[in-house]
């Protein structure tokens, strides 16, 4: 075991503290920004302390929005929260389940071409979004799936990141285990629901994270097929009130709804840690 010195471990845990005020400081002054009303964000300086229209500020942003969002159709936080947790949970268990099935054919099962068909798959990295949003939104439009959750999920629902990670971690499964699931008379899918699904809980742990944080921050896609306020995400109802037009931006709203957002996120990275580094570092090796 290495024990570091004192003055060694002083110098690292001042660089720590440093690098999480650098963080947590401008979340703070965002939320206090939420908590004051409009005309105290302009002062100078501004307060340093919440103040009392938390709730009353929090209660426009999650039922009634603010400038951006408004008319006779217009739609608060809830109803932007609700979009982006469905969208983003729909495109991590598309993702997870054709990662899984796809990685499950390449590593067990013997075919011409298996290792150049992956690579196919990987190769896809570089082609994101951006680069095919064009025929993918001619394809979508063309379906009728613009404004639908189908069509915010289906373009995004295949990942050759989980495929990778996955590949990494089936290569470590001993043969042995496949042939013992022979010999008990379990067939290939049967084998994947009841032994290899189950033994690959941190990877998946792992998977979870990343691509619900992935699917929760998309901008562009949603912002090309959502045309009807209702289906706005969270990320497009912010944009939408920052372009407020010749109106000044209910500065304090969109802060309230910028803590709202990064709510579910938190709670999930830090609800999963554990299991998203282990997931990590077991399919390394």
């Amino acid at each position: 075991m290495i024990f570091d010195s004192t003055p060694t471990r002083v110098f690292r845990h001042f660089f720590l503290v440093i690098g999480c005020l650098i963080v947590i400081v401008p979340i703070y002054f965002v939320f206090v920004a939420s908590t004051i009303p409009l005309p105290a964000i302009f002062q100078r300086p501004m307060p340093l302390l919440p103040g009392s229209e938390v709730i009353q500020n929090y209660y426009q942003a999650i039922f009634h929005g603010g400038r951006g969002l408004g008319g006779a159709r217009a739609i608060g936080a809830g109803v932007m929260l609700q979009n982006s947790f469905i969208m983003a949970g729909g495109i991590t268990v598309a993702k997870i389940v054709v990662s899984l099935l796809s990685t499950f054919a390449i590593v067990f099962f013997r075919f011409p071409g298996r290792s150049i068909l992956f690579w196919l798959i990987f190769m896809t990295l570089m082609l994101p979004v951006e680069v095919r949003i064009v025929p993918t939104y001619g394809l979508v439009s063309s379906l009728g799936m613009l404004n639908s959750y189908v069509g915010l999920i289906l373009p995004l629902a295949v990942s050759a990141t989980a495929t990778f990670l996955f590949k990494q971690y089936f290569m470590t499964i001993p043969d042995q285990l496949v042939e013992a699931a022979k010999i008990d008379g379990a067939g290939p899918m049967r084998f994947f629901s009841y032994i290899l699904v189950p033994m690959s809980r941190t990877p998946i742990a792992a998977l979870v994270v990343i691509q619900f944080v992935y699917g929760w921050n998309q901008y562009l896609w949603p912002l090309l097929i959502t045309t009807e306020r209702r289906f706005y995400t969270v990320m497009i109802g912010l944009g939408r009130m920052l372009n407020a037009g010749d109106a000044q931006a209910d500065w304090h709203i969109i802060m309230a709804i910028t803590i709202l957002s990064m709510i579910p996120t938190m709670l999930l990275v830090l609800g999963m840690q554990k299991s998203f580094v282990k997931g990590l570092t077991e399919a390394d090796k």
